[in-house]
């Protein structure tokens, strides 16, 4: 793709040409949606998306360096030589068991149009436009890990827009801590011997025992959940070895660190009663809490409403936006939005089998489409200031 000759373009113009492209580059923006929907890869693992991703920016005449910054499925795509830097987050990675019931597909195709109806402005607007293919945000922090490395330093704006039932504009999300939690005890024959065992599973009973105890006094806007993901290997062995994954919530970081030392000093109850060992590893660097751009956010409810875009959802239907992300760690270094795009779909919501059906289809087209405009308008016009 080349950069069109400069022009002063009139917001009425503007528009239109960015219309223009989104609607063009629509059917290839659905076969890429689609493509990641029907071959689901987990964090870490998304070889497939992150190459469709880079192929399909690299035909758009985008630079694109794959395995960026030595993350194997990262990549980093780049249009013009501006002083104006504008991101496009693209996350492509599912869930166990879920697929992409969280809508990344969905995603991954809106950052990609908004970034080549970027591009057509690169040189008469003074513009470098940028995609970040960022892997693994369903709990491995993959922005975290390319912010260490130095990726999204010195953007003026970061942006995407994420499925949800209804839209929603402004991203609330908790700030979040995920932990794989570990007991150790002996194994011993359940009946003939079992006061030579020491019960790990006992181990993680008494913990959320614990813990569902302790959400009586947990104060407004913090979550504790998880899961057990092994709790023995035979009915007729106690249980040498254990292991959860669970996660912290809280409003800010610091609300999160007070809560996680409440929260440990239950699963180290565990360990007391039952005479085992325990570890707790965190799975990756703590999620923040969202730092919103509020003028770029009002110019995209302004240009996402010309779409036809509603954001008068009652208040219970439009949750998603307490959602974690990693996202939050980029708006503590750059500016950056994170609103929600509809599908329609409620009571099916994120994370939820019913939902991954709905990111497909012509709801999730007409989401690819004014996801992918709204960005980019709203891109323009932040950065004509």
């Amino acid at each position: 793709m080349s950069a069109e000759p400069a022009t002063t373009s009139a917001p009425a113009v503007q528009r239109d040409r960015v219309l223009g492209s989104v609607t063009a580059q629509q059917p290839s923006l659905v076969r890429l949606s689609e493509a990641l929907h029907a071959n689901p890869e987990l964090g870490w693992q998304e070889h497939r998306a992150a190459a469709w991703t880079a192929d399909y920016l690299a035909a758009h005449g985008f630079e694109v360096e794959r395995e960026y910054l030595d993350f194997p499925t990262a990549i980093r795509a780049v249009f013009g030589t501006g002083s104006r830097r504008v991101g496009l987050m693209a996350e492509y990675d599912a869930l166990p068991g879920l697929g992409h019931a969280c809508g990344h597909n969905i995603i991954t195709a809106i950052s990609c149009g908004a970034a080549v109806a970027l591009a057509q402005f690169a040189a008469e607007r003074d513009l470098t436009v940028e995609l970040y293919g960022t892997p693994a945000e369903e709990g491995g922090g993959g922005k975290i890990e390319l912010l260490k490395r130095g990726a999204f330093q010195g953007l003026d704006l970061a942006m995407m827009a994420h499925p949800s039932p209804v839209d929603s504009a402004e991203a609330r999300p908790y700030a979040v801590a995920h932990n794989h939690v570990e007991y150790r005890g002996k194994s011993a024959h359940a009946a003939a011997y079992p006061d030579q065992g020491v019960n790990a599973n006992d181990a993680f009973i008494v913990a959320q025992v614990a813990l569902g105890l302790l959400r009586q006094q947990l104060p407004a806007g913090t979550r504790v959940h998880g899961i057990q993901t092994r709790g023995g290997e035979a009915p007729n062995a106690i249980p040498e070895k254990t292991e959860g994954r669970w996660y912290v919530r809280a409003e800010s970081l610091a609300l999160l660190g007070e809560l996680e030392e409440r929260v440990h000093r239950c699963f180290e109850a565990g360990a007391l009663a039952s005479g085992c060992e325990l570890s707790v590893t965190a799975e990756s660097e703590p999620y923040s809490e969202f730092r919103t751009d509020l003028r770029a956010l009002e110019l995209y409810v302004r240009h996402a409403e010309t779409l036809g875009r509603d954001f008068n959802a009652p208040p219970e239907q439009a949750t998603m936006n307490r959602a974690s992300t990693d996202m939050g760690n980029v708006s503590q270094v750059v500016p950056a939005i994170h609103p929600y795009i509809g599908l329609g779909c409620f009571p099916a919501a994120n994370h939820q089998p019913e939902f991954a059906a709905h990111c497909v289809g012509d709801a999730a087209n007409l989401a690819i489409h004014d996801g992918a405009a709204a960005l980019a308008l709203t891109a323009l016009d932040y950065l004509a200031t």
